[in-house]
C-alpha cells in the first residue's frame, strides 16, 4: 500500500444494489465497501456475492474497493472469503465481528497468504477488551485497518450513546491507541443520521479530535463532511509547510529542535507535518486507477438497504 493513503471517507453500499455500486464511481469518496453482510437479505447473499466480484473487477476508478464478508460462523461466510482469495479488484476484505486473534487467522487461511489484506471490525464488548491481542496478530495476518462498529457496540453495550456518543468514547480510544501501537489505519463508526448535517459533522469532528484517520459511511451525502473533517484543514496545511521550511533551513539539519513562532518544534513535530502534507498532495498510485468511470448521479435511492456497521 501507498505509504500515505487517504481514508477519510469510506462508503458501504449493499452489495445487492447495482444501481449504488455504479453510482458510487462518481463519488468523493476515498474507498467504498460492498456489503454481504448486514445489508443483504439472506435469500439475496449468493446473487449479492456475484455482483460484488463483478463490481470489484470492473474497478472503482482511483478509490479503493473493499469487501465486507458475512461471519465465517454463517452460511455464507467461507464461501464470500474462499471467492474473494484471488478476486480481481478487491482491495481488502472487511471481516465483521473480529473478537480474537483466532478470528483473524481463520480468515487470513481462507483468504490465503498472498490473498487481499483484512480490515478487521471491532465491534463488541469482547472485540474490546481483546484489542491487544488482536493487533498483535495484524502483521501475521496482513490485517491493515480497524474499523469501529458502533451500532453492534452500543447495542451489545445497552448503551444510549445520544448525539454525543459519550458512552462509546472510552473505546473508541481504546481502538484508537490500539490501532496507532501496530501502525494500523482506524475508521470511526457510521452516522445513522442521514438528514441532520449538523450531527454528521459533529460525529465527523469529534472521530478526528480523538485522532480517527476517517469514518466509515452509508449515504452519499455523507461524504463531503468526512472529507472535510478528516482532511488537512488550511491552518494545519500552513503549520506543516511552516515546519517544513525551518527543519530545511540552512544549519537546521544537525538540530533536534528548533523555536517555530515562539513554541519548541522536535523532529517528531517534522514527522507529523510531513504526514498532513502527504495527505493534501496524495495522488493515487498507477495500480489504483482501473476501471471506468461510472454513470452520472450522487444518490442510491431511498429504498436502498443500508448496512448496520
Amino acid at each position: 500500500e501507498h505509504p500515505i493513503h487517504r481514508r477519510r471517507s469510506v462508503l458501504f453500499m449493499p452489495a445487492s444494489n447495482s444501481r449504488a455500486m455504479a453510482k458510487a464511481r462518481d463519488l468523493a469518496c476515498d474507498a467504498v465497501i460492498l456489503d454481504l453482510e448486514d445489508a443483504v437479505a439472506p435469500d439475496a447473499k449468493d446473487a449479492a456475492r456475484g455482483a460484488a466480484l463483478a463490481a470489484a473487477a470492473e474497478g472503482f476508478g482511483t478509490r479503493d474497493c473493499a469487501v465486507r464478508i458475512n461471519a465465517l460462523d454463517t452460511p455464507w461466510g467461507r464461501g464470500d472469503a474462499a471467492a474473494l482469495a484471488t478476486a480481481r479488484g478487491v482491495a481488502a476484505v472487511v471481516v465483521p465481528k473480529v473478537g480474537s486473534a483466532d478470528d483473524l487467522h481463520a480468515v487470513r487461511a481462507l483468504l490465503g497468504e498472498d490473498g487481499p489484506p483484512i480490515w478487521a471490525m471491532i465491534e463488541t464488548c469482547g472485540a474490546i477488551v481483546r484489542l491487544g491481542e488482536i493487533v498483535a496478530a495484524a502483521g501475521e495476518t496482513r490485517t491493515r485497518l480497524l474499523i469501529a462498529g458502533t451500532n453492534d457496540l452500543a447495542k451489545e453495550m445497552r448503551c444510549r450513546p445520544g448525539s454525543a456518543r459519550e458512552p462509546l468514547v472510552p473505546a473508541l480510544v481504546q481502538l484508537v491507541i490500539a490501532g496507532r501501537s501496530a501502525g494500523l489505519v482506524v475508521l470511526d463508526g457510521v452516522c445513522n443520521a442521514i438528514r441532520e448535517p449538523e450531527r454528521l459533522a459533529a460525529e465527523c469532528a469529534q472521530g478526528a479530535m480523538l485522532g480517527f484517520d476517517g469514518k466509515t459511511l452509508i449515504h452519499p451525502g455523507q461524504v463531503d463532511a468526512a472529507n472535510a473533517a478528516f482532511g488537512p484543514s488550511e491552518e494545519e496545511l500552513a503549520w506543516a509547510r511552516a515546519v517544513v521550511a525551518a527543519f530545511a533551513a540552512p544549519g537546521a539539519d544537525a538540530l533536534g529542535a528548533i523555536q517555530l513562532e515562539g513554541e519548541m518544534v522536535e523532529r517528531l513535530h517534522l514527522a507529523e507535518a510531513e504526514r498532513v502534507l502527504g495527505l493534501a498532495d496524495w495522488a493515487p498510485p498507477a495500480w489504483m486507477r482501473v476501471g471506468a468511470e461510472g454513470a452520472a448521479g450522487t444518490g442510491f435511492g431511498e429504498t436502498s438497504p443500508t448496512p448496520s456497521a
